[in-house]
């Protein structure tokens, strides 16, 4: 038997979304339950082009197993015309085969994303997120208003999950609400993935 980890599963093309992750996983440690790190590949629209194994930087692509065996999940996406981006969505659908074992069923899940403008499809990339999740039958948690930051905010951050608003040049750095909402969301993960393991 494995060691119980939460999953954190993201994509990111200018890196917010990869840096958001990092202090989700903070969090998720922070409850005392291991947090895993994983990325997926970009999607090309050349039939042939393939991408290596394992990236030449940065986190290591998820597997299928990596999702099956997590206590948790944490998936993350830059927006997309208020969508998750197509690698993310490429890879979830290839879950079939958890959806047929019921392999994901109530465990907990959470989702974060990054946007360059501030009303960009914060929300609704959120919400589309969690419309696959719901389908394998995990429990889909927010951020409660417990958490100041949700209410001292400037940029990112919502109940639905956790966001950020990376300027129009992508290069905006998280402020300091934004990474406590993302370290507040991993912790809550945490915590209830370490409860429904026992």
């Amino acid at each position: 038997m494995t060691t119980p980890y939460v999953l954190v599963l993201y994509y990111s093309r200018f890196g917010a979304t990869a840096e958001m992750a990092k202090y989700i996983a903070r969090g998720i440690e922070q409850a005392g339950i291991e947090a895993r790190i994983r990325t997926v590949p970009a999607v090309s629209t050349e039939c042939e082009a393939v991408a290596p194994s394992i990236p030449a930087e940065g986190d290591i692509y998820a597997s299928l197993e990596d999702l099956q065996h997590c206590a948790g999940l944490v998936l993350g996406s830059p927006t997309r015309f208020g969508n998750m981006a197509a690698p993310l969505k490429y890879f979830l659908d290839g879950t079939s085969s958890l959806w047929l074992t019921g392999a994901l069923v109530n465990k907990p899940a959470a989702v974060f994303t990054s946007t360059s403008s501030l009303h960009g499809g914060q929300e609704t990339t959120l919400l589309s997120m969690m419309l696959p999740l719901l389908h394998h039958g995990m429990l889909i948690t927010g951020v409660p208003y417990s958490e100041p930051a949700l209410l001292n905010t400037q940029a990112g951050g919502t109940p639905y999950g956790a966001s950020h608003l990376a300027g129009a040049d992508s290069k905006r750095a998280l402020d300091q609400d934004e990474i406590a909402i993302c370290k507040t969301l991993g912790e809550r993960v945490g915590h209830l993935a370490r409860q429904l393991e026992q």
